[in-house]
C-alpha cells in the first residue's frame, strides 16, 4: 500500500552527544522528542549504542513517558539490546550495524550474510509485538534477505547517494526507488534515512512508495543555528512539497 503521507521520524541521539561531551544532564533528549511532537514529528528514532556513546539506558524509558509518539529503537543485532527491546517494549526496534570504531552507522546491515542470526532475534521481537525493521542497503540480495526473514519494515541506507553527485547520485536515487516498489510489491513497508538534507531530500521524498524517512544529525545541526522547531518544520514541508 502506498501511503497518503510520508512520515517523518526525528533521530534525537546527538542531543544525547552533544549532553555527553559534558556530562550532566543537559541538553535533555527527552525536551527534543516533545518539541518534536509539538511540531508534527511523526515519531522518534534512539540509538542505544553497545558504548553507550550518546544515549543511555534511562533515556528510552523517559522518552516513551515523555511522548506519545512510537519510538523507533534502533540497535545492533546483540543479546544485550534484545533483552532491552523486550524489557522497555518500542513501537519498532530497527536492527542496524554497529562497530566500536565508527563514528556513525555506515552502511547498511548484511541482513544476508546474517541470517542465521538474525532470524531469532526478529522472530523474539516480533512475537513480543514489535515491529522489526531491517537498516539495509538499497540492494537486491539484501533486500531478498529481509523477505526471508519475515521483517515487515526494512528502512533503505541512503548515505551513498546522499555522497553521490550528478550521474552518480541519480544512479543511487534510482536503486533507491526500484527497490522500495519492490518491498511493496512483496509486501514489505520501505523507510529510508542517513545522510538527508534541505538540499538532498526531496527526490528521496518524491518516491512514492516510501513511507517514512528518519532524519538526524543534519536536523540537531541545524536546530543548534535556527532552533529545533524551524527545523523539523522546514523539513516537513519539503517532504510535503515533495510529494
Amino acid at each position: 500500500m502506498i501511503p497518503a503521507r510520508l512520515r517523518l521520524g526525528v533521530n534525537i541521539d546527538h542531543v544525547a552527544t552533544i549532553r555527553n561531551a559534558r556530562g550532566g544532564d543537559h541538553p535533555d533528549p527527552v525536551r527534543a522528542a516533545q518539541i518534536v511532537a509539538a511540531v508534527g514529528g511523526d515519531g522518534i528514532t534512539a540509538h542505544l549504542r553497545e558504548d553507550r556513546r550518546h544515549i543511555r539506558d534511562e533515556d528510552i524509558a523517559r522518552i516513551q513517558a515523555a511522548t506519545d509518539l512510537p519510538l523507533n529503537f534502533e540497535m545492533a543485532a546483540a543479546d544485550e539490546m534484545v533483552e532491552f527491546a523486550l524489557r522497555h517494549k518500542p513501537h519498532a526496534a530497527c536492527i542496524v550495524p554497529e562497530r566500536r570504531e565508527e563514528r556513525t552507522t555506515e552502511g547498511g546491515l548484511d541482513a544476508a550474510g546474517q541470517h542465521n542470526r538474525l532470524a531469532p532475534i526478529v522472530s523474539r521481537l516480533s512475537d513480543a509485538g514489535i515491529r522489526v525493521s531491517l537498516f539495509i542497503a538499497p540492494e537486491i540480495r539484501q533486500l531478498e534477505a529481509a523477505m526471508r526473514l519475515g521483517a515487515p519494515v526494512v528502512e533503505f541506507h541512503t548515505g551513498e547517494y546522499a555522497h553521490a553527485e550528478g550521474e552518480a547520485r541519480a544512479v543511487e536515487l534510482k536503486r533507491i526507488a526500484d527497490m522500495a516498489a519492490l518491498a511493496v510489491v512483496n509486501g514489505i513497508e520501505p523507510h529510508a534515512g542517513h545522510g538527508l538534507t534541505y538540499d538532498n531530500v526531496q527526490p528521496v521524498a518524491a518516491i512514492p512508495q516510501l513511507a517514512e524517512l528518519n532524519i538526524g544529525h543534519y536536523l540537531i545541526g541545524e536546530a543548534i543555528f535556527t532552533g529545533l522547531e524551524h527545523a523539523v518544520r522546514r523539513m516537513r514541508d519539503l517532504m510535503d512539497d515533495a510529494r
